[in-house]
Protein backbone atom coordinates (compact mmCIF):
# COMPACT_ATOMS: atom_id res chain seq x y z
CA UNK A 1 0.00 0.00 0.00
CA UNK A 2 1.15 3.56 -0.96
CA UNK A 3 2.01 5.59 2.32
CA UNK A 4 -0.86 8.03 3.63
CA UNK A 5 0.09 11.27 1.77
CA UNK A 6 0.52 14.55 4.70
CA UNK A 7 -2.78 16.42 5.68
CA UNK A 8 -1.57 19.97 5.41
CA UNK A 9 -3.00 23.34 5.08
CA UNK A 10 -0.36 25.55 4.59
CA UNK A 11 0.12 28.82 2.42
CA UNK A 12 3.65 29.70 1.32
CA UNK A 13 4.91 32.94 0.32
CA UNK A 14 6.71 32.83 -3.22
CA UNK A 15 9.38 35.34 -3.00
CA UNK A 16 9.56 36.43 -6.53
CA UNK A 17 6.22 36.77 -7.67
CA UNK A 18 5.45 37.92 -4.15
CA UNK A 19 1.92 36.12 -3.74
CA UNK A 20 0.63 33.30 -0.95
CA UNK A 21 0.32 29.52 -2.64
CA UNK A 22 -2.34 26.93 -1.33
CA UNK A 23 -0.63 23.80 0.13
CA UNK A 24 -3.28 20.79 0.23
CA UNK A 25 -0.56 17.60 -0.48
CA UNK A 26 -3.51 15.08 1.30
CA UNK A 27 -5.89 16.05 -1.93
CA UNK A 28 -3.65 15.06 -4.28
CA UNK A 29 -4.51 11.39 -4.53
CA UNK A 30 -8.71 12.45 -4.24
CA UNK A 31 -11.01 10.25 -6.76
CA UNK A 32 -10.85 11.55 -9.96
CA UNK A 33 -13.66 10.40 -12.45
CA UNK A 34 -12.98 13.81 -14.60
CA UNK A 35 -11.05 13.80 -17.85
CA UNK A 36 -7.81 12.33 -18.72
CA UNK A 37 -5.25 12.01 -20.92
CA UNK A 38 -3.73 8.74 -22.56
CA UNK A 39 -0.08 8.98 -21.90
CA UNK A 40 2.03 9.82 -25.10
CA UNK A 41 4.73 8.22 -26.09
CA UNK A 42 5.67 8.45 -29.65
CA UNK A 43 8.55 8.34 -32.58
CA UNK A 44 8.21 10.79 -34.61
CA UNK A 45 9.73 10.10 -38.30
CA UNK A 46 13.32 12.33 -38.43
CA UNK A 47 11.81 14.27 -40.97
CA UNK A 48 8.38 15.41 -42.10
CA UNK A 49 7.52 16.53 -45.28
CA UNK A 50 4.64 18.47 -44.25
CA UNK A 51 6.44 20.22 -41.56
CA UNK A 52 6.91 23.55 -41.31
CA UNK A 53 10.64 23.68 -38.91
CA UNK A 54 11.99 20.65 -41.06
CA UNK A 55 15.37 21.59 -43.33
CA UNK A 56 14.46 22.54 -47.00
CA UNK A 57 10.78 22.97 -46.29
CA UNK A 58 8.41 25.54 -47.08
CA UNK A 59 6.57 27.57 -44.70
CA UNK A 60 3.80 30.31 -44.95
CA UNK A 61 5.97 33.27 -45.76
CA UNK A 62 9.38 31.53 -46.97
CA UNK A 63 11.64 28.37 -46.79
CA UNK A 64 13.99 26.78 -45.13
CA UNK A 65 17.37 26.02 -45.84
CA UNK A 66 18.80 22.78 -45.45
CA UNK A 67 20.21 23.93 -41.78
CA UNK A 68 22.33 21.35 -40.29
CA UNK A 69 22.61 22.79 -36.57
CA UNK A 70 20.52 25.22 -34.33
CA UNK A 71 18.83 27.31 -36.61
CA UNK A 72 16.35 30.39 -36.23
CA UNK A 73 13.95 32.30 -38.43
CA UNK A 74 11.59 35.11 -38.41
CA UNK A 75 8.15 33.62 -37.29
CA UNK A 76 6.04 33.80 -40.45
CA UNK A 77 2.69 35.05 -38.05
CA UNK A 78 4.51 37.53 -35.28
CA UNK A 79 3.15 38.52 -32.11
CA UNK A 80 4.80 42.00 -32.53
CA UNK A 81 5.62 43.55 -35.80
CA UNK A 82 8.92 46.25 -37.14
CA UNK A 83 6.02 48.04 -38.67
CA UNK A 84 2.77 47.99 -36.10
CA UNK A 85 0.75 50.69 -36.32
CA UNK A 86 0.59 53.71 -34.02
CA UNK A 87 -2.37 53.19 -32.15
CA UNK A 88 -4.74 56.08 -31.73
CA UNK A 89 -7.92 56.47 -29.07
CA UNK A 90 -7.33 55.40 -25.42
CA UNK A 91 -7.62 56.96 -22.50
CA UNK A 92 -5.86 56.96 -18.88
CA UNK A 93 -8.17 53.99 -17.98
CA UNK A 94 -8.46 51.98 -21.15
CA UNK A 95 -5.00 53.14 -22.67
CA UNK A 96 -3.25 51.66 -25.91
CA UNK A 97 -0.02 51.57 -26.92
CA UNK A 98 1.39 50.10 -30.21
CA UNK A 99 3.04 45.95 -30.62
CA UNK A 100 6.24 47.01 -32.08
CA UNK A 101 9.20 44.28 -31.82
CA UNK A 102 9.30 40.89 -33.41
CA UNK A 103 9.02 37.41 -32.59
CA UNK A 104 11.62 34.53 -33.79
CA UNK A 105 11.56 30.74 -34.31
CA UNK A 106 14.32 28.80 -33.07
CA UNK A 107 14.71 25.05 -34.23
CA UNK A 108 16.98 23.15 -31.77
CA UNK A 109 18.23 20.15 -34.64
CA UNK A 110 17.06 19.31 -37.96
CA UNK A 111 15.60 16.34 -36.85
CA UNK A 112 12.39 16.40 -36.98
CA UNK A 113 11.92 12.94 -34.07
CA UNK A 114 14.54 14.65 -31.68
CA UNK A 115 13.76 16.66 -28.65
CA UNK A 116 16.50 18.31 -26.30
CA UNK A 117 17.08 14.96 -25.00
CA UNK A 118 18.59 13.73 -27.79
CA UNK A 119 21.30 16.57 -27.67
CA UNK A 120 24.40 16.11 -27.68
CA UNK A 121 26.45 18.29 -25.26
CA UNK A 122 27.66 20.02 -28.21
CA UNK A 123 24.65 20.56 -29.94
CA UNK A 124 22.91 21.57 -26.37
CA UNK A 125 25.24 24.04 -26.03
CA UNK A 126 25.06 25.32 -29.38
CA UNK A 127 21.22 26.20 -28.38
CA UNK A 128 22.34 27.68 -25.46
CA UNK A 129 24.87 30.35 -27.32
CA UNK A 130 22.41 31.08 -30.16
CA UNK A 131 19.48 31.93 -27.34
CA UNK A 132 22.33 34.66 -25.71
CA UNK A 133 23.29 36.11 -29.80
CA UNK A 134 19.63 36.68 -30.27
CA UNK A 135 19.12 37.71 -26.81
CA UNK A 136 21.67 40.61 -27.17
CA UNK A 137 20.92 41.33 -30.82
CA UNK A 138 17.08 41.87 -30.28
CA UNK A 139 17.71 43.71 -27.00
CA UNK A 140 19.59 46.55 -28.63
CA UNK A 141 16.99 47.03 -30.69
CA UNK A 142 15.00 50.61 -30.03
CA UNK A 143 11.53 48.50 -30.25
CA UNK A 144 12.22 46.01 -27.64
CA UNK A 145 12.09 46.18 -23.98
CA UNK A 146 12.25 42.47 -23.09
CA UNK A 147 13.36 39.17 -24.83
CA UNK A 148 11.31 36.61 -23.76
CA UNK A 149 12.74 32.79 -24.44
CA UNK A 150 10.21 30.04 -24.22
CA UNK A 151 9.28 26.33 -24.83
CA UNK A 152 5.81 24.53 -25.28
CA UNK A 153 6.49 21.12 -25.28
CA UNK A 154 3.72 18.80 -26.04
CA UNK A 155 0.42 19.05 -27.42
CA UNK A 156 -1.03 19.13 -23.32
CA UNK A 157 0.69 22.87 -23.72
CA UNK A 158 -0.80 23.71 -26.77
CA UNK A 159 2.64 23.09 -29.20
CA UNK A 160 1.55 23.06 -32.60
CA UNK A 161 4.24 21.31 -33.89
CA UNK A 162 6.67 18.28 -32.51
CA UNK A 163 9.87 19.36 -34.37
CA UNK A 164 12.09 19.91 -31.60
CA UNK A 165 12.35 24.08 -31.16
CA UNK A 166 11.27 27.42 -29.07
CA UNK A 167 10.06 30.74 -29.35
CA UNK A 168 11.79 34.38 -29.02
CA UNK A 169 9.01 37.05 -28.32
CA UNK A 170 10.63 40.32 -28.54
CA UNK A 171 9.02 43.50 -28.34
CA UNK A 172 8.02 46.41 -26.27
CA UNK A 173 6.53 44.45 -23.30
CA UNK A 174 8.18 43.47 -20.22
CA UNK A 175 6.17 40.78 -19.29
CA UNK A 176 4.19 40.71 -15.84
CA UNK A 177 6.41 37.78 -14.10
CA UNK A 178 9.81 39.31 -15.35
CA UNK A 179 8.75 42.97 -14.08
CA UNK A 180 7.52 41.98 -10.86
CA UNK A 181 10.74 39.70 -10.43
CA UNK A 182 12.74 42.99 -11.29
CA UNK A 183 11.12 45.13 -8.54
CA UNK A 184 11.31 42.08 -5.71
CA UNK A 185 14.89 41.56 -6.82
CA UNK A 186 15.80 45.25 -6.40
CA UNK A 187 14.14 45.96 -3.00
CA UNK A 188 15.43 42.60 -1.98
CA UNK A 189 18.83 43.64 -2.43
CA UNK A 190 18.14 47.24 -1.54
CA UNK A 191 17.24 45.77 2.28
CA UNK A 192 19.45 43.08 2.40
CA UNK A 193 22.59 43.87 0.77
CA UNK A 194 22.22 40.17 -1.20
CA UNK A 195 21.19 39.21 -4.14
CA UNK A 196 17.39 37.07 -4.19
CA UNK A 197 18.53 34.55 -6.62
CA UNK A 198 21.87 33.72 -4.16
CA UNK A 199 19.54 33.91 -1.42
CA UNK A 200 16.91 31.12 -2.68
CA UNK A 201 19.72 29.13 -4.08
CA UNK A 202 21.43 28.94 -0.63
CA UNK A 203 17.86 27.66 0.75
CA UNK A 204 17.52 25.00 -1.82
CA UNK A 205 20.84 24.27 -2.11
CA UNK A 206 20.90 23.24 1.85
CA UNK A 207 17.14 21.14 1.75
CA UNK A 208 15.93 18.32 0.23
CA UNK A 209 14.63 19.58 -2.90
CA UNK A 210 17.68 19.27 -5.31
CA UNK A 211 17.48 16.81 -7.96
CA UNK A 212 20.67 17.63 -10.15
CA UNK A 213 23.36 19.97 -9.77
CA UNK A 214 26.79 20.64 -11.35
CA UNK A 215 29.52 23.54 -11.59
CA UNK A 216 27.52 26.23 -12.50
CA UNK A 217 24.04 25.22 -11.77
CA UNK A 218 21.48 23.99 -9.53
CA UNK A 219 17.79 22.30 -10.26
CA UNK A 220 15.33 21.90 -7.76
CA UNK A 221 11.54 21.33 -7.36
CA UNK A 222 11.48 25.08 -5.64
CA UNK A 223 9.75 24.94 -1.64
CA UNK A 224 7.14 27.44 -3.20
CA UNK A 225 6.73 25.38 -6.59
CA UNK A 226 3.39 26.48 -7.93
CA UNK A 227 2.93 22.73 -10.08
CA UNK A 228 3.87 19.26 -9.05
CA UNK A 229 6.26 19.00 -10.69
CA UNK A 230 7.71 22.67 -11.07
CA UNK A 231 11.39 22.92 -11.53
CA UNK A 232 13.55 25.60 -11.68
CA UNK A 233 17.29 25.56 -12.51
CA UNK A 234 19.32 28.59 -10.28
CA UNK A 235 22.85 30.06 -11.33
CA UNK A 236 25.69 29.37 -8.97
CA UNK A 237 26.91 32.87 -9.25
CA UNK A 238 24.82 35.99 -9.77
CA UNK A 239 24.04 36.81 -13.21
CA UNK A 240 20.93 38.90 -14.68
CA UNK A 241 20.77 37.29 -18.54
CA UNK A 242 22.50 35.13 -20.64
CA UNK A 243 24.53 37.82 -22.06
CA UNK A 244 25.91 37.70 -18.60
CA UNK A 245 26.95 34.16 -18.68
CA UNK A 246 31.01 32.83 -19.76
CA UNK A 247 30.85 29.92 -22.59
CA UNK A 248 31.63 27.59 -20.27
CA UNK A 249 28.96 28.21 -18.26
CA UNK A 250 26.08 28.37 -20.94
CA UNK A 251 27.54 24.77 -22.06
CA UNK A 252 26.63 23.89 -18.35
CA UNK A 253 23.23 25.30 -18.59
CA UNK A 254 22.15 22.99 -21.71
CA UNK A 255 23.34 20.39 -20.15
CA UNK A 256 21.32 21.07 -17.10
CA UNK A 257 18.00 21.66 -19.53
CA UNK A 258 19.30 18.18 -21.02
CA UNK A 259 19.36 16.76 -17.50
CA UNK A 260 16.02 18.01 -16.06
CA UNK A 261 14.32 16.84 -19.51
CA UNK A 262 15.43 13.36 -19.21
CA UNK A 263 14.41 13.04 -15.74
CA UNK A 264 11.12 14.21 -16.71
CA UNK A 265 11.01 11.82 -19.35
CA UNK A 266 12.20 9.54 -17.15
CA UNK A 267 9.48 10.08 -14.27
CA UNK A 268 6.45 8.06 -16.22
CA UNK A 269 8.56 6.55 -19.45
CA UNK A 270 7.01 8.83 -21.69
CA UNK A 271 8.09 12.76 -23.08
CA UNK A 272 6.38 14.74 -20.61
CA UNK A 273 4.99 17.73 -21.70
CA UNK A 274 5.88 21.45 -20.31
CA UNK A 275 6.36 25.11 -20.56
CA UNK A 276 9.78 26.45 -20.15
CA UNK A 277 10.59 29.91 -19.85
CA UNK A 278 14.20 31.94 -19.32
CA UNK A 279 13.66 34.21 -16.75
CA UNK A 280 16.46 37.21 -17.72
CA UNK A 281 16.52 40.91 -17.40
CA UNK A 282 14.71 43.31 -19.94
CA UNK A 283 16.43 45.19 -22.72
CA UNK A 284 15.04 48.80 -22.16
CA UNK A 285 17.68 50.38 -20.27
CA UNK A 286 17.12 50.12 -16.88
CA UNK A 287 19.50 48.71 -13.91
CA UNK A 288 18.87 45.44 -13.61
CA UNK A 289 21.74 44.23 -11.99
CA UNK A 290 19.98 42.65 -9.10
CA UNK A 291 18.02 40.76 -11.43
CA UNK A 292 17.41 36.78 -10.88
CA UNK A 293 18.17 35.22 -14.03
CA UNK A 294 17.02 31.54 -13.61
CA UNK A 295 14.82 29.23 -15.87
CA UNK A 296 11.34 27.44 -14.96
CA UNK A 297 9.91 24.39 -15.96
CA UNK A 298 5.93 23.86 -15.58
CA UNK A 299 4.76 20.67 -16.33
CA UNK A 300 0.56 20.60 -16.51
CA UNK A 301 0.71 16.83 -15.57
CA UNK A 302 0.20 15.57 -11.69
CA UNK A 303 -0.04 12.27 -12.84
CA UNK A 304 1.00 10.29 -15.84
CA UNK A 305 -2.61 10.57 -17.06
CA UNK A 306 -4.18 13.85 -15.22
CA UNK A 307 -3.84 17.69 -15.93
CA UNK A 308 -3.16 19.81 -13.20
CA UNK A 309 -6.16 22.39 -14.38
CA UNK A 310 -6.73 25.80 -13.70
CA UNK A 311 -9.89 26.19 -11.86
CA UNK A 312 -11.93 28.13 -9.35
CA UNK A 313 -8.96 29.02 -7.22
CA UNK A 314 -6.86 29.53 -9.65
CA UNK A 315 -8.94 31.39 -12.45
CA UNK A 316 -11.72 32.97 -10.71
CA UNK A 317 -9.43 33.97 -7.30
CA UNK A 318 -6.19 34.44 -8.95
CA UNK A 319 -3.84 31.86 -6.49
CA UNK A 320 -2.26 28.90 -7.07
CA UNK A 321 -3.31 25.86 -5.05
CA UNK A 322 -0.62 23.24 -4.79
CA UNK A 323 -2.07 19.79 -4.67
CA UNK A 324 1.66 18.07 -3.57
CA UNK A 325 4.13 18.53 -1.71
CA UNK A 326 7.64 19.69 -3.41
CA UNK A 327 9.83 17.42 -1.06
CA UNK A 328 8.54 14.30 -2.14
CA UNK A 329 8.42 15.67 -5.89
CA UNK A 330 11.92 16.12 -5.90
CA UNK A 331 13.00 12.99 -4.45
CA UNK A 332 10.61 11.53 -7.14
CA UNK A 333 12.78 13.45 -9.77
CA UNK A 334 16.07 12.53 -8.12
CA UNK A 335 15.23 9.08 -8.13
CA UNK A 336 15.23 8.88 -11.84
CA UNK A 337 18.14 9.79 -12.82
CA UNK A 338 20.58 8.11 -15.57
CA UNK A 339 19.85 7.70 -19.25
CA UNK A 340 16.45 8.11 -21.00
CA UNK A 341 14.56 5.50 -20.88
CA UNK A 342 14.47 4.75 -24.62
CA UNK A 343 18.43 4.55 -25.11
CA UNK A 344 18.26 2.21 -21.84
CA UNK A 345 15.32 -0.18 -23.54
CA UNK A 346 17.76 -0.36 -26.37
Amino acid sequence: MPPEPRVAWEQRWHPLREEWILYTPHRGGRPWIGETHRPADVDPPAYDPACALCPGNRRLRGENPPYAGAYWFTNDLPCFGPDAPDVSGGDDLYRTRSARGTAEVVCYHPDHGKTFVDLTDAEAAAVVDLWADRYQALGARPDVDHVLIFENKGSLVGTSNPHPHCQIYAGGLIYGHIEREAATARRHFERTGEYLGRTILKREEAGPRVIAANDDFLACVPWFARYAYEVFILPRRPVASLADLSPSERASLGLMIREVATRYDNLWKMPMPYVMAIHQAPTDGGDYATYPFHVEFHPPLRKPDTMKYLAGPEVGGGSMTNESDPDEKAAELRAVAGPHYKRMAR
